[in-house]
């Protein structure tokens, strides 16, 4: 079974179907109706955009300036109260430095007061300690230069045996070396 297909060529509107070959708004018979038509749609939507949809539009852009309002005045506390905490925090900051720089003065001084207090002090100990042995040291001397007469005695004898071969007495010897060391 073969099948065939027929294509039809007929063109709506064409003639011997009724219709006008026209385009139908600009058919000069549908005028009025179209007029007509195009009145009430431009009212209806002219009302409904006056009555519904510019009083909607109006209500949102009311609503939005007044947020936006709120905001910028919420914004504006805010940096307020951050300018007010950055001038309070200032003011710690630089009395914090004001009061450290007085702490570290006074430290300063207290150790210095100390280190002046320990220094005069260990001077004189020093002092003490110099005098104390410029006492032994001229103790040791007058000791020595006692002891001087009776060792140079003691050798002055010693040298005349040996010499000489006989011994010098012992008074003689001694005024001798006195003698010798008041020169």
């Amino acid at each position: 079974m073969a099948s065939t297909t027929t294509a039809h060529t007929e063109v709506p509107g064409g003639k011997g179907d009724g219709h006008s070959s026209g385009f139908p708004p600009f058919d000069a018979s549908t005028f009025p109706s179209q007029i007509l038509w195009l009145a009430i749609t431009f009212g209806f939507f002219w009302w409904l955009m006056a009555k519904k949809i510019l009083p909607r539009i109006g209500e949102i852009l009311e609503t939005r300036r007044d947020q936006i309002a709120r905001d910028l005045e919420t914004a504006q506390a805010l940096k307020d109260q951050t300018e007010k905490a950055i001038a309070g925090y200032e003011k710690a900051l630089a009395d914090a430095r004001a009061k450290a720089q007085s702490i570290a003065a006074e430290t300063r001084a207290q150790l210095n007061a100390e280190t002046d207090a320990k220094r005069r002090a260990a001077e004189a100990e020093l002092a003490a300690k110099l005098a104390s042995a410029e006492a032994d040291i001229g103790a040791i001397k007058a000791k020595a230069l006692g002891e001087v007469g009776g060792i140079a005695a003691d050798t002055a004898e010693a040298v005349i045996e040996r010499l000489i071969g006989a011994g010098a007495s012992k008074d003689e010897i001694t005024m001798a070396v006195a003698n010798a060391q008041a020169k």
